[in-house]
């Protein structure tokens, strides 16, 4: 067949079909997605690449600001603490650089001591052993407590009354009496313990050691001041008021403490047992009976209880919420095991306003030395502490005893 120019073959006819197809909305579509698939694959890349970059900077810092450390004393313990872990790198190695280095706040519990030997510290081993100490049962719980930064609390008291009288228009008015003031005086004295710790302890970390050494020294400081703020001598300890000088209420007189006789010695009456607590009552003043509070122990608390008064009430009840003390004749009962038993010419039970009667001064520093050398393989810790107490006011507190007269 003669081929005629212009006429469409089979070629031109593919040509012209591959060349429509092209530019066809479907190819168009698959060119665009094709692209935004590159372009995403492009980004996913990138953020990969920028994410791997921040992971190795992180690493990098991290090994540049971690150091080798021993574990510490307590899992509570902030990176933001120095003192915790100079304090615990003290307790376990006997290293005292970090807390020599440490910057002092003036307003913190614990206080550096002076060039003596001390050391800092812990603000939260202090305030165990001072939380422990207010939760014991001693006069501390019901006596005045002062802190001080000397060696001595004085007390001014003026017990004496001031003269007055009546006057009339005309006739002279003449000189009364002025009011006398007495300085009592309470010196410090130096209380301490020594707990001693193995050193094989002190490198285990699983033990939580400032609170056991704590616990060791609240429990030791309560025993020895307890029994101190109630029969100390004042000797290389505080005064306790058992001590203080004491007479019949009926001739009493400052600088003594007044008390009421039971009437039988080395007990209550065994008629009317209940009168001699409602004599010592009401041998208080009326000002201090708003605030008073019975003292005892608990053996002389067990014979106490039983006792009814006229109708077969007791004259003991129990608190009724927790926490609460017990009450004896609507007044409530501390037990102090210091006090004595009840016993011939023994003053068992105190009654009175011991916040105005009895003061105890202390300072608010506590120390700890660590001595790794007297006892061997063990680590002595020797924490002091001072602290002094007296009577404040004899007009504030009766005692029963129990003797005929």
């Amino acid at each position: 067949m003669e081929h005629r120019e212009g006429a469409e073959t089979p070629d031109t006819y593919a040509a012209r079909d591959a060349a429509a197809s092209e530019t066809s909305p479907i190819a168009e579509v698959s060119a665009e997605l094709a692209a935004f698939v590159r372009e995403i694959k492009g980004r996913e890349a990138e953020m990969k690449s920028r994410v791997q970059q921040q992971e190795e900077r992180l690493q990098m810092l991290d090994r540049k600001s971690i150091s080798p450390a021993r574990p510490a004393l307590s899992g509570a313990v902030s990176e933001a603490a120095p003192h915790q872990k100079a304090f615990d790198a003290y307790l376990r190695t006997g290293d005292d650089d970090a807390l020599r280095g440490l910057q002092i706040e003036e307003k913190a519990m614990s206080s550096a001591v002076a060039a003596d030997g001390g050391y800092l510290v812990d603000p939260q081993t202090a305030e165990t052993v001072k939380s422990v100490l207010k939760s014991q049962a001693s006069l501390r719980a019901i006596a005045s407590v002062v802190a001080v930064d000397a060696t001595a609390y004085d007390v001014l008291i003026d017990h004496t009354e001031t003269g007055a009288g009546w006057a009339s228009e005309t006739a002279a008015t003449g000189e009364s009496d002025t009011p006398q003031i007495d300085r009592i005086s309470i010196a410090l004295h130096e209380l301490s313990a020594l707990p001693k710790v193995s050193q094989r302890l002190l490198d285990d970390a699983a033990f939580d050691i400032e609170a056991w050494l704590a616990g060791r020294i609240a429990d030791k400081f309560a025993r020895s001041e307890a029994a101190a703020f109630v029969n100390g001598d004042g000797i290389d300890k505080p005064a306790g008021f058992l001590t203080a000088p004491n007479v019949a209420d009926s001739a009493w007189a400052w600088g003594n403490l007044g008390y009421v006789a039971t009437g039988v010695d080395g007990g209550f009456g065994a008629v009317s047992p209940a009168d001699a607590l409602v004599d010592l009552v009401y041998a208080l003043g009326a000002r201090y009976r708003a605030n008073a509070t019975f003292v005892m122990n608990s053996k002389t608390a067990g014979v106490v209880r039983k006792i009814k008064d006229a109708d077969g009430r007791f004259l003991w009840s129990d608190g009724l919420a927790a926490g609460e003390p017990a009450r004896l004749v609507g007044y409530p009962v501390l037990i102090a095991e210091d006090m004595p038993d009840i016993g011939s010419d023994a003053t068992a039970i105190a009654f009175g306003d011991f916040s105005a009667g009895y003061t105890i001064a202390e300072r608010p520093d506590l120390r700890i030395l660590r001595d790794p050398f007297s006892a061997k393989p063990n680590v002595l810790f020797y924490a002091t502490k001072r602290v002094g107490g007296g009577v404040t006011d004899f007009a504030a507190i009766k005692l029963l005893k129990f003797a005929v007269s």
